[in-house]
């Protein structure tokens, strides 16, 4: 029986490995998915808000809105800041005054109100923003119910 023995050439060499491990990789995208699967929600509102549902169409804006939203305990939120019922007349005039859009006028105001509110404290809301001047107000629904 003949012994084949490795030549001299090849001592201590191995040859490059041509396969790509992927487990690392599978492991690193798993860890992103459950990353990205918990925070997305975060991502959505800052004032959690049970809205009300509409068949309406999205309105196309190409100025940035301000957001107001009240939460279901009556709370009144500009732009994600918590604003008490005194202050909101002067934070809205403040809006209000800010320089106007490229059409010439104010920034429009998306309110997103809880469906479970008194509907006087929404017209409080927005008689306040009408008084402010800010009468492009767009009520934010949820429009994921079926026809």
């Amino acid at each position: 029986m003949a012994m084949h023995l490795p030549s001299s050439k090849g001592r201590g060499r191995r040859a490059p490995m041509a396969e790509i491990n992927v487990t690392p990789l599978v492991d690193v995208m798993l860890v992103l998915l459950i990353i990205f699967m918990v925070t997305a929600p975060l991502l959505t509102a800052g004032v959690p808000v049970n809205l009300p549902e509409s068949r309406a169409k999205p309105v196309d804006q190409d100025q940035k809105p301000v957001q107001i939203s009240i939460d279901d305990k009556g709370q009144i939120f500009i732009d994600d800041v918590q604003t008490s019922d005194a202050e909101l007349s002067t934070k809205l005039e403040e809006i209000a005054g800010r320089a106007p859009g490229p059409d010439g006028k104010p920034a429009p105001v998306f309110l997103r109100a809880d469906q479970g509110l008194g509907y006087g404290k929404v017209m409080k809301v927005m008689g306040e923003l009408n008084h402010a001047g800010l009468n492009r107000v767009s009520l934010i629904t949820d429009a994921s119910s079926k026809p």
